[in-house]
């Protein structure tokens, strides 16, 4: 899970009668000052004011999948609820099924509109156990605030608290094959015994910190809630216990390439209020045989729907490709026939320092989102650049 910039709202009124307002500063993120004496390159990402890379975005990327690097994710915006309704809350608000999830595990899903849109796509943590239920919400930085709302809206009727937690955590993110050693030097947390998908409370360094076992680069990592202010000693403490371990700081240019090798989906791009989780095959997170609400949940009948319609066929499909050339297509771009004709749109694309050559995703018309679908090509600027049809992922790690 990771975000991107919101589209430009259209706003009210005209050139003649707009007031002129100067655009707001860039949130910064309790590891600012750590950033800007590494030399990182900045930049405004959903409002904050996040590092892009330090040096190469090549050698991070590498560095991620062969050694280790080290995030900044503090961007992303958390919202807790509690109370004894907790899990029906978010059983009615959420697309997944909050009541069966166990204390220490988490869950990827989503929040969707009643049409079946998808306002955002979630990591959930169930915190505590029934007698006194309490659940992490983790958002895209870009979505957190309509995520708030939308959970704070949803809330009547229930015996339950949406609370905004943004200010209270700062997280930081460990990923790469040497992720689990170079962590396991700096807590007594049982890490060989945490799974993907869960989390536990612990000290790091000597932090006290939620440890995840999550990410969003295809390879194996943590990523570690703590206090703000806990933020800058603990990065040098990881920076400190990596440094044998070949452990780097990485920025957000990175983590995107190396989720795009790893066929994860991006807000903004794969993901839209006009998809739903059956257009981006992720159908699965949908689940309709929910034990509490009588089942009920925001935008189901919709979903209901969506899911009936990509059971007999799929209008569309989201595929990778892969480019022949050198060429590199961006969001927005194209994907044509042998003919010219357009059958798709690039929604994700990038150089694959992994791979050595362009890839993309796309959405395809299904008649032509087969792997090895001759004469498919992108339209790059007016030319039509040859690209092989695959299924994603395009790089899986070796467990």
């Amino acid at each position: 899970m990771s975000d991107a910039l919101s589209e430009n709202a259209e706003l009210p009124g005209t050139a003649q009668n707009a007031e002129r307002t100067e655009p707001a500063a860039p949130r910064r993120t309790a590891l600012d000052a750590v950033h800007r004496a590494l030399g990182a390159t900045m930049t405004d990402f959903a409002g904050w004011d996040m590092p892009l890379r330090y040096a190469s975005e090549r050698d991070e990327h590498q560095a991620v999948r062969t050694r280790a690097g080290l995030f900044d994710l503090s961007h992303m915006g958390e919202i807790t609820v509690t109370g004894p309704q907790a899990a029906e809350l978010l059983d009615y608000a959420l697309v997944g099924n909050f009541s069966a999830l166990k204390p220490g595990r988490a869950r990827y899903t989503m929040i969707c509109d009643e049409r079946g849109g998808i306002l955002d796509d979630l990591i959930v943590y169930r915190l505590t156990d029934q007698d006194a239920p309490r659940f992490l919400v983790v958002a895209n930085a870009a979505n957190a605030q309509v995520v708030l709302d939308a959970l704070s809206e949803r809330q009547a009727g229930f015996d339950a608290a949406v609370r905004d937690d943004r200010e209270a955590y700062a997280l930081l993110a460990v990923q790469g094959p040497q992720a689990a050693g170079i962590l396991a030097g700096l807590t007594d947390a049982d890490l060989d015994g945490l799974k993907y998908y869960a989390g536990l409370p612990g000290t790091v360094a000597g932090v006290q910190a939620l440890i995840a076992r999550t990410g969003y680069t295809g390879e194996d990592g943590f990523e570690l809630f703590v206090a703000p202010a806990d933020a800058p000693r603990l990065w040098q403490a990881l920076l400190d216990a990596g440094q044998d371990a070949g452990l780097v700081p990485c920025g957000l240019s990175c983590r995107d390439t190396l989720r795009l090798e790893a066929g994860m989906p991006l807000y903004g791009h794969e993901l839209t209020r006009a998809t739903t989780p059956f257009d981006a095959g992720l159908g699965r997170v949908v689940k309709f045989e929910k034990t509490s609400n009588d089942g009920r949940f925001v935008g189901r009948e919709a979903l209901r729907a969506a899911a009936e319609r990509t059971q007999a066929q799929a209008p569309r499909t989201l595929v990778g490709l892969v480019a022949e050339g050198r060429r590199v297509p961006r969001a927005g771009f194209p994907v044509v026939d042998a003919g010219g004709q357009q059958i798709g749109e690039v929604t994700s694309g990038a150089p694959s320092p992994t791979l050595g050559k362009p890839i993309a995703i796309a959405y395809l018309d299904s008649a032509h989102a087969a792997p090895g679908t001759p004469g498919v090509a992108v339209d790059i600027r007016g030319r039509h650049e040859p690209y092989e049809v695959v299924a994603l992922p395009f790089y899986q790690r070796e467990r």
